[in-house]
């Protein structure tokens, strides 16, 4: 935009001043769009929206349904036990109504309620002793082997490692704090230092089980992929994470494109399905099929029929919604497609809004008349282009029922990642930020598959940890 000092707008024509308007007024709408940005409608975090938070809006449709518990739930109940631990008898000694003397009178079947509780953790020292005895035909000394897991003349034990990396590492607890823990609970004063060393520790034993990961994520049919920054030691790196339904991997590079994904090597080698977002550098992988996270594209067409009142984007939004829906049912009937009259309809419905976009006109205002598209002029054009040239990729989900709507599943496996960032601030190092993807990958495993987290931890110490698919 060019520069005009106050006193020379009075030389201007009114031709000029007329242009100059047009001018800022499209700067006034291309900052009014940018501002209206929010994680309701774009692909930012709700962190970002700061204290002009949108109103909650679900795109969820009534079920009629009463709240609380369906018909069939199961739900958790404290049930009684028959052999309890422990049992305090409450005797009756004189009679409540005329006070005689009922201590010889025999007793009648008791009332019992029980009472759930939990005893104070209590440490235990285990002393390894080690035979040694003297041969009597060559004079050998000769001294019984340790297990391999006791190798110090004192040391903590696999549980309290495996709680200590339990609650540091899943349940994001701080070392300080986890210190405070040790201190109350077990009467432990484990060093932060000791605590991080447990995280190392842990960290390299898990190697086979991550490459065992590793390969049941490359041979899947579907696979889901993201990224988000993470950072260390003051700087920004990304964290990556490919996921399935029974695995999750994460990795950290200084880099967000090709070259991590490269590095990692996961979307170099599947010959499966990539969900993801509309990033360029997950394009440039051929060996794959790949399906669009629609969950992005829903909150794109929010935003361009918010601001840009474009019928297609509401129409787009609502047939995608319907898509689902249909979809849904059909799995939920024990279908594996839908019928090929189903799909022609929604797939005439697409090509029909693809028309009307095509065709859109722009507004009839002159104001809006300018050499440079607007930024909702843009972003339209873009996502329009997108749908036109996507089409399967957008609907893949439509054609595979093995495909999800979204990519939910990678953002989710995230989140916790990023819950960890905020309570941290940041990592100090690349080897604390390392321990941690390859920690939490195991135990994202084991959680998908259902598995004892605090037990399988606890094993890495023995001789190896527990594979994450052993009851799979």
């Amino acid at each position: 935009m060019k520069q005009y000092r106050k006193e020379a707008l009075n030389d201007l024509s009114k031709e000029d001043l007329v242009n100059i308007i047009i001018e800022l007024y499209g700067v006034i709408q291309d900052l009014e769009d940018k501002v209206s940005i929010n994680s309701k409608n774009s692909s930012k975090p709700p962190s970002s929206d700061g204290y002009n938070k949108p109103s909650p809006k679900s795109r969820r449709a009534r079920t009629g349904k009463a709240i609380g518990g369906q018909q069939g739930h199961i739900g958790t109940t404290l049930e009684r036990v028959d052999n309890p631990d422990l049992i305090e008898l409450y005797k009756v000694v004189t009679c409540e109504k005329c006070s005689a003397n009922l201590e010889k009178v025999l007793s009648i079947k008791p009332e019992c309620r029980q009472e759930f509780d939990i005893i104070k953790p209590r440490t235990i020292v285990v002393e390894h002793r080690a035979e040694v005895k003297l041969c009597t035909g060559c004079l050998h000394t000769n001294i019984a082997s340790f297990p391999k897991h006791i190798n110090h003349l004192t040391q903590y034990g696999a549980n309290v490692r495996g709680y200590a990396i339990y609650l540091n590492q899943y349940q994001l607890i701080p070392f300080k704090r986890l210190q405070e823990m040790f201190k109350d609970c077990f009467n432990l004063s484990i060093s932060q230092g000791s605590l991080a060393n447990f995280n190392t520790e842990c960290a390299d034993r898990l190697t086979p089980a991550l490459e065992l990961i590793k390969d049941e994520i490359i041979n899947s049919k579907v696979v889901h992929f993201d990224e988000t920054s993470m950072r260390i030691n003051g700087e920004t790196n990304w964290l990556h994470v490919a996921s399935t339904k029974h695995s999750t991997y994460y990795d950290i590079h200084t880099r967000r494109g090709n070259i991590a994904m490269d590095k990692i090597g996961i979307l170099p080698k599947i010959r499966g399905i990539a969900i993801h977002d509309y990033w360029k550098p997950y394009m440039q992988y051929f060996e794959c099929k790949h399906a669009l996270c629609n969950a992005h594209h829903l909150r794109e067409l929010e935003f361009i029929y918010e601001r840009g009142k474009n019928p297609w984007a509401k129409k787009m939004s609502d047939l995608l919604l319907e898509i689902n829906t249909a979809v849904t049912q059909h799995k939920q009937e024990g279908k594996t497609k839908l019928s090929d009259t189903a799909i022609t309809a929604f797939e005439k419905d697409y090509k029909a809004i693809m028309s009307e976009w095509f065709n859109e006109e722009p507004l009839d205002n002159k104001l809006t008349t300018r050499a440079k598209p607007s930024y909702i002029e843009a972003k339209n054009e873009n996502l329009g282009n997108r749908f036109h040239l996507q089409r399967h990729l957008i609907l893949r989900f439509m054609y595979d029922f093995n495909v999800e709507f979204t990519n939910n599943l990678a953002e989710q496996d995230i989140r916790m990642c990023k819950v960890k960032a905020k309570i941290s601030g940041s990592f100090r190092s690349s080897e604390g930020s390392s321990n941690f993807v390859k920690i939490r990958s195991y135990i994202s495993t084991l959680r998908k598959n259902k598995q004892a987290i605090l037990s399988a931890l606890a094993s890495a110490f023995y001789n190896a940890p527990i594979s994450p698919y052993q009851y799979q």
